[in-house]
């Protein structure tokens, strides 16, 4: 597909994608949700649902501040990257080389590159890291070496895959002693300022105090109420976990990894970072895929990077496609936050309106031809005692969508003209497959009902004033 036809399939479904997170989000019971869909640069999706804070009811904003926790490893992985570009360290320099305070340790030999693919063995968290659950703060530096120092090596590097937040605040600490300036201060120059970011940071900045989405308990039964969970600063952790931004600012940052965008590093050095160096397998299950400071994961047919985050009140999640630009981001302020469901469902209506375009541009001018989507087509959101449905055009062509679902391109249902009629494909399925879609309309024409198969279904308003009482 050209890049022209990709650009208008994703700006045509842009409001079915913002319509099918906030329908997710408000099903999961989330407090909020931030939702930004990006392809090379151009952001196509910018979307703030819910609430900032339960307990006072603020309003989400595209502009509330997220921490996004483990993306940090990804900015201190182009931090890493760019120095090695300017000659200023190596991939395989001894850790111990840059901070010396390590001499006569085990985790002195651990080499840069071993730190930033998480093979080098290092504790996670401390024996301690209650800091996760504001217990106790998060390290500093004279605590992270002690730590290093006296607990560090827990497995020989490269025996297994061994993810460590250890490990990446120790690099922000080999960044500090190259440079002789602050981890905040390289990260300002080499990525925030060069992308013209103006709401992420390293750290939780004071000042800025308002401007943050609250974080929030989870719910460990259906009924519990979520708690406010304070902000606080991550100390020598935030290389790992301090950074703070929003889904449409990861949108820009998440670009500067596609290849081509040298704005940040060189393809080379992306390359790098984005090859699978771990795949993450327990008893024959495959878990996760690692790179060089890079998550890489599949999506359908998509090979993808980015990386996760887990904070205190906070799950998010940014995937990249560095083949063809698409980057799609998405922010929760809750701990049971649903982020990377929502970021792969995204993606996945993606593919199939995409896989929709190629097959009505494959097939135009031959006798196959797909008839366009009626004028008049029944497109909405339409309830009935089983659930909902949403009936959208992807691509060219009509799909039946149950918005409940997390994969929702998994069970979504084509609706083609065939004799001038709507009907359900004539395919293999054990729903109401090559039937036809019966409609009801108002005088005016607008549809009051619609059987997409045996039942009918409602507007969903409509369908709610039935049932009430």
């Amino acid at each position: 597909m050209t890049d022209d036809r990709t650009a208008r399939v994703l700006r045509s479904i842009a409001p079915y994608l913002a319509e099918w997170a906030s329908f997710q989000a408000g099903y999961h019971g989330l407090p909020g949700l931030q939702l930004a869909v990006g392809l090379r640069g151009e952001v196509l999706v910018d979307l703030a649902w819910g609430t900032a804070d339960v307990e006072t009811g603020e309003k989400l904003t595209s502009d509330h501040l997220f921490r996004i926790a483990s993306h940090s490893k990804t900015f201190t992985g182009v931090l890493v990257m760019q120095l090695v570009e300017r000659g200023e360290l190596r991939l395989d320099d001894p850790v111990g080389t840059h901070v010396p305070e390590l001499d006569g340790t085990p985790a002195a030999a651990v080499t840069v590159r071993e730190l930033l693919g998480h093979q080098g063995g290092i504790i996670r968290d401390s024996s301690d890291g209650d800091f996760w659950q504001h217990g106790k703060p998060f390290l500093d530096r004279d605590e992270l070496i002690e730590c290093v120092r006296t607990e560090g090596v827990v497995l020989a590097p490269n025996e297994h895959f061994k993810y460590t937040n250890i490990g990446y605040s120790l690099l922000g600490l080999v960044i500090e002693n190259v440079t002789g300036r602050t981890y905040d201060d390289v990260a300002r120059a080499g990525i925030v300022e060069p992308l013209g970011l103006t709401r992420t940071g390293t750290e939780l900045d004071p000042a800025r105090a308002a401007e943050y989405a609250a974080g929030h308990t989870a719910r460990l039964a259906h009924d519990d109420a979520r708690r406010v969970v304070p902000h606080v600063d991550t100390r020598a952790m935030a290389p790992a976990t301090g950074w703070y931004s929003t889904a449409r600012e990861l949108v820009r940052y998440g670009t500067a990894h596609v290849l081509g965008d040298t704005t940040l590093l060189s393809d080379a050095s992306k390359r790098l970072m984005q090859r699978e160096e771990s795949r993450v397998v327990v008893r024959g299950t495959e878990r996760g895929r690692y790179g060089v400071g890079l998550e890489v994961g599949v999506v359908g047919d998509r090979r993808l990077v980015g990386h996760s985050g887990g904070y205190p009140g906070h799950i998010t999640r940014t995937w990249i496609d560095p083949a063809d630009g698409l980057v799609v981001s998405a922010l929760t302020n809750a701990v049971d936050g649903t982020a990377t469901p929502l970021a792969n469902g995204v993606i996945t209506l993606i593919d199939l309106a995409l896989a929709a375009a190629d097959e009505v541009a494959r097939l135009a001018g031959t006798d196959g031809a797909l008839e366009p989507v009626p004028a008049d087509a029944p497109v909405g959101r339409f309830a009935n005692l089983w659930g909902v449905s949403d009936v959208v055009d992807l691509g060219g062509i009509l799909h039946v969508v149950n918005p409940r679902a997390a994969s929702p391109a998994d069970q979504a249902v084509r609706l083609v003209v065939r004799d001038g009629d709507l009907v359900q494909e004539a395919v293999d399925g054990f729903g109401t497959v090559g039937e036809p879609v019966q409609v009801e309309r108002a005088a005016d024409g607008a549809v009051t009902a619609v059987r997409l198969g045996a039942m009918r279904s409602w507007p969903v308003e409509e369908y709610r004033r039935r049932t009430a009482g």
